[in-house]
């Protein structure tokens, strides 16, 4: 890889499970021998509390660290951590309106929207996706998708699934379940890929996941 890749996490709306898909994403891709680092950008700062609580003698295996700042200087905070990086993940705030989202606009490779399955959900993705086509209008080389995330296997979230088919941008050809496993996985500072044979399938998922994201990168393993 000759540069550092840039992937920025979006939404409108809290409980979409931003954090949750940057944390787990971030194991899994530095499982799969990539350097990784997660900038927290979210004034929650929830990234970065759950690697605090990861034991010390096995902590996070991707450096987190939070980051404020107007865009110019959010670009050279990035770019120090781009230099050791291979993949540099933005967990943004939840707000498209927010100057860190829009800075994130600005300095990302690839986009990922995290979707939950609901009417309301869909509404505020609409708004996030007109944002990102009308960014990606000016950016020509930034990729997006959107992401099915905490799917419940019911009709109205399979029918809420049917209807992200005709939004603009694709959908990843993944999705995280709603399960125990990733909220377990933040009280003990990790990702699924350590909680044993109980969180096989969630692996499964976040396995897919990270396939997909380097698909989106241009990255083969």
């Amino acid at each position: 890889m000759k540069q550092c890749s840039v992937i920025a996490l979006l939404s409108q709306k809290g409980g979409v499970g931003k954090t949750t898909v940057a944390m787990q994403l971030a194991e899994g891709l530095a499982g799969a021998g990539y350097r990784i680092s997660v900038c927290d950008l979210d004034p929650q700062e929830s990234a970065a509390r759950w690697a605090a609580a990861a034991n010390p003698a096995d902590p996070f295996p991707a450096s987190v660290m939070s980051m404020q700042g107007d865009l110019a200087s959010l670009e050279t905070q990035v770019g120090n951590v781009g230099c050791r990086s291979d993949m540099l993940l933005l967990d943004c705030p939840p707000s498209i309106e927010h100057a860190h989202t829009l800075a994130a606009l600005e300095l990302a490779d690839v986009i990922l929207i995290p979707v939950v399955p609901s009417p309301t959900d869909l509404w505020s993705t609409r708004a996030v996706e007109r944002l990102v086509v009308a960014t990606m209008a000016r950016r020509p080389g930034l990729r997006a998708a959107l992401l099915p995330n905490r799917v419940q296997r019911t009709a109205l979230a399979g029918d809420v699934l049917e209807v992200l088919g005709e939004f603009t941008l694709p959908v990843v050809a993944a999705s995280l379940a709603q399960r125990n496993a990733y909220a377990q996985s933040a009280v003990e500072g990790g990702s699924v890929y350590r909680l044993g044979r109980s969180a096989g399938q969630a692996r499964d998922e976040v396995d897919r996941l990270v396939a997909a994201v380097l698909e989106l990168t241009g990255e083969t393993r």
